[in-house]
Parts: structure tokens; C-alpha cells; sequence
């Protein structure tokens, strides 16, 4: 198969153009499970793809309101006659979940998860079992944990997904970076600074922006509620066998539309397999 074959075409893809609101992509991701949204400018030759803006640079800079700032230039990019198994390679290497493919102009975009759902239904075969492609190094948290906590947690071991743990240190669910994106808010407002520059203490809060020169200073805080994590996590938790097949595998995480699933052997943790681990099946 070639990257055509998978791609989602350009009039399908959402998109933003600069200069732009990150309120709007912010509000586009919220609303579907993209990762990330290409940002095109339009010139006198047409709309030209600039780079992408992700939910880790929505969170990581709450302050930053111009796009330009927050957009990615450096995200590899294809084109629609490569292979889905050097695009895989591209995936897996550069650990970008959409590629756009860009040809002289943005054509579309292809994506882990059009390569997973390839694998799932046969159109590109694939050898091998799960045990070969998990990792034995898994993201854990308490259930009992803040959600707060957590979104720190899922950035600094930078993975998009924790498992969450009981009071007996068994599994009891899967919190993703899109469930903390789901809750997630900007809230706008202005301080009164005083003599100082504010509280920073507080517990909804990740950074209050501060402008110097003013009594009354503009603020935005990215707002997570404080609840703890077994609020927002999915309980109802999908796994897989050392034993199975990569396409199974891929056809459990295309039906439950998730990207990672638990490996057990029995009722026992024992890894974890990402959709970008099975890519690797394609080349290696």
C-alpha cells in the first residue's frame, strides 16, 4: 500500500489558517480525537501548509495566543506515492502521530492511526506477535491521584497514556491525554497585582500569565478540575495477550477507537502496546 491508499484527502482534513485563535484549535480538539491540526496560510498561490499545532503545545504554553508561536515547523511531512511502510518508518522514528502530505501543496494527511487500520483489516500483512512489540515499562498512577497530578505524570514520562492503579496495586483503569484535554479549560480574566505578582498557589491552576506595568494585569489559566483520576478515566479497560497476533491487536484498538492496550497474562500487568509500537511490524 502507498500513503494514498490511507490518507484522509485534503478536504476532509480540519485545518486552521494563520493568523488564527488557539481558542479554535483548542475547541477542534476537544470535539474530535486528533492529536494535532496543520496550520496552512493562504498566499498568492494558494493555501501553503506551515506545521502543525499539538495538545502538548496547547498545555505546555496556556499564555502563548499566536499560532505561528505555537505551531510546529519541523514535523516531517510525505507524499502520497511513498510506501505505508517507510511512512511507518518516518511514524516510529520522528514519534509524529500525523504526517501531512505535501507535494508542492497540502494534499491531506496521514496518520498512526490509518496505518493501524490497514494492519487491522489485512490490507497490509504483518508477522509476529504482541510480546515482540510491547514494552514491559508501563506509565502508571493511583486512581486516588488529582487529575492535576496526573497531567503532570503523562508529561514528564512524555507517554499519552497512564494506568491507573487501586488501593492493592492491581489495574483498575486507563487515563489518556485526550480525557484531560476533554476537562480541560481556558479561563480568562485580570488580578489585581498589588505589591506583588500574584498567587500562584493555586490548586486549579498550572501558571498564572502576568504582565508588568498595570494594577490590574491580564491573566489565562489552563484549568483542570482537582478531582481525582478515577472520575475521568475509562474503567471498562481493553486487553491483549502476549500470545496475540499484531493484527488483532490493531483490529481491538480500531473497534475501541484507543491507542495503547494493556498486556496481560492472566489477570496480571505485564506491559503495555502503543499503535506506534506496531508499526514497527511493518519494516523491521
Amino acid at each position: 500500500m502507498n500513503v494514498a491508499d490511507a490518507m484522509t484527502p485534503r478536504e476532509d482534513v480540519v485545518t486552521v489558517e494563520l493568523p488564527g485563535s488557539r481558542s479554535d484549535v483548542l475547541e477542534y480538539l476537544q470535539e474530535r480525537p486528533f492529536s494535532s491540526v496543520p496550520v496552512l496560510k493562504s498566499t498568492e498561490d494558494g493555501l501553503e501548509y506551515r506545521g502543525l499545532i499539538s495538545r502538548d503545545a496547547l498545555i505546555e504554553q496556556p499564555d502563548e495566543d499566536q499560532l505561528v508561536i505555537l505551531m510546529d515547523e519541523d514535523v516531517p511531512t510525505t507524499t502520497a506515492d511513498t510506501s505505508l511502510e517507510d511512512v511507518a518508518r518516518t511514524m516510529v522514528e520522528a514519534g509524529a502521530r500525523r504526517v501531512p502530505v505535501v507535494d508542492g501543496e497540502f494534499e491531506g494527511i496521514v496518520t498512526v492511526t490509518d496505518v493501524i487500520h490497514a494492519i487491522a483489516t489485512g490490507d497490509q500483512e504483518t508477522d509476529g506477535t504482541v510480546e515482540s512489540y510491547a514494552s514491559k515499562n508501563v506509565n502508571t498512577t493511583y486512581e486516588g491521584a488529582p487529575l492535576p497530578v496526573a497531567e503532570r505524570e503523562l508529561s514528564y514520562a512524555n507517554v499519552p497514556y497512564t494506568v491507573a492503579l487501586d488501593d492493592d496495586g492491581r489495574m483498575s483503569g486507563v487515563l489518556t491525554e485526550v480525557d484531560v484535554i476533554d476537562v480541560a479549560r481556558i479561563v480568562e480574566g485580570e488580578e489585581e497585582t498589588g505589591d506583588n505578582f500574584g498567587d500562584q498557589d493555586d490548586d486549579w491552576s498550572w501558571e498564572g500569565i502576568k504582565a508588568v506595568g498595570s494594577r490590574y494585569l491580564p491573566t489565562r489559566d489552563i484549568e483542570i478540575p482537582a478531582e481525582p483520576v478515577s472520575e475521568f478515566m475509562s474503567d471498562d479497560v481493553v486487553t491483549v495477550s502476549a500470545s496475540a497476533s499484531i493484527q488483532e491487536a490493531a483490529q481491538r484498538m480500531i473497534s475501541n477507537d484507543i491507542e495503547q492496550i494493556p498486556m496481560v497474562t492472566g489477570e496480571d500487568l505485564v506491559g503495555i502496546v502503543c499503535d506506534v509500537d506496531l508499526l514497527e511490524a511493518l519494516y523491521e
